[in-house]
């Protein structure tokens, strides 16, 4: 039995990359593929139908994303595509023209703007039609709740299965207050200090580790310093839980990949304890002093995915484990 499936049992939490890149014009989304190539499969990238089009121009520039899906450079898999939202006349065009082109070639739609855990059903009912058609079933699905309702709902629409990610649409949240959160909540430090932003955080956090799903913190506007990409990134993953942040920056997306990836004392550690438990057939163990049992060696399972997630360099004994082949 592979060592997932026993420390699991069938409820693998889902990780993705710990960087979702946006880009919305032709001229930069070739340029994310191009750096996706240059570093691997460390980001994932989304390109941008809801902001990426000008306003005429929704039909072409979702060929052109589905152009881009199909040639060689995708090769991946790691790159998704976010359209207009549900109630857009454009969100369906979008849709049947980005599955008809490239349905098997995508890494998810995201869907913008929700209202409710029944909108997201009905968004979902949609691309599943055309992605059918396509050849492709149950295409992964990630949300941005950036609405009162969808917050209200987050714990239902992390239940949805195709559901793989929710990620925090903080400009559009604030301003949805009209005027009672104050517009320095959008960026640091007001972001983790204001008690109705940071609730909302917490609230799609606890609702995508509810369900094995990953949560994506908002975006950082600053793109001249990198820095305070990740100082955000270090504050979301170590204060409210988040495992996947936005970058609009090329910029930003090696500071936001180091601030989630584990430290090497702490990869080094989950090594070890898993090592040693490997050789008990994961009974408990003491290792450094400690009592440990199959509750830590999860976590510490979780800490060598994200690792490898990160293109961080493995133990031996590590690489071993995550490479064991799977017999279930």
């Amino acid at each position: 039995m592979h060592p997932s499936e026993v420390l699991f049992q069938g409820k693998h939490p889902l990780l993705l990359p710990a960087c979702d890149h946006y880009c919305g014009s032709e001229k930069l989304m070739r340029k994310s593929i191009a750096l996706q190539q240059e570093l691997g499969p460390l980001f994932d990238i989304t390109l941008d139908c809801e902001d990426g089009a000008s306003a005429g121009n929704e039909e072409a520039h979702a060929r052109l994303i589905g152009a881009l899906l199909n040639e060689p450079d995708n090769q991946f898999g790691r790159i998704g595509a976010r359209v207009h939202d549900v109630d857009s006349p454009f969100f369906e065009q979008d849709v049947a023209i980005i599955c008809a082109a490239a349905a098997k070639q995508l890494a998810y739609l995201v869907v913008p703007k929700v209202n409710s855990a029944q909108e997201v059903e009905r968004a979902i009912a949609v691309i599943n039609l055309h992605a059918e058609r396509a050849g492709r079933a149950a295409l992964p699905v990630h949300v941005l709740i950036e609405t009162h309702g969808a917050l209200h709902d987050a714990y239902a629409i992390a239940a949805l299965p195709q559901i793989e990610c929710l990620s925090f649409g903080i400009m559009d949240f604030i301003s949805d207050h009209y005027g009672a959160i104050p517009g320095n909540a959008m960026r640091s430090p007001g972001q983790f200090t204001h008690p109705l932003v940071v609730r909302a955080k917490l609230e799609i956090a606890a609702a995508c580790h509810a369900h094995g799903k990953v949560p994506s913190h908002n975006v950082t506007t600053e793109i001249k310093d990198p820095a305070v990409a990740a100082s955000d990134a270090t504050r979301a993953s170590a204060e409210l839980g988040y495992t996947r942040m936005w970058s609009i920056h090329p910029g930003q997306i090696k500071p936001i990949i180091k601030a989630f990836a584990p430290r090497a004392s702490e990869v080094n550690e989950a090594a070890a304890i898993l090592h040693e438990a490997a050789r008990v057939d994961w009974g408990p163990i003491a290792h450094g002093g400690r009592l440990h049992d199959r509750a830590s060696y999860r976590y510490y399972w979780t800490v060598l995915q994200r690792a490898k997630l990160a293109g961080l360099a493995l133990p031996d004994s590590a690489a071993a484990l995550l490479s064991a082949p799977d017999e279930t």
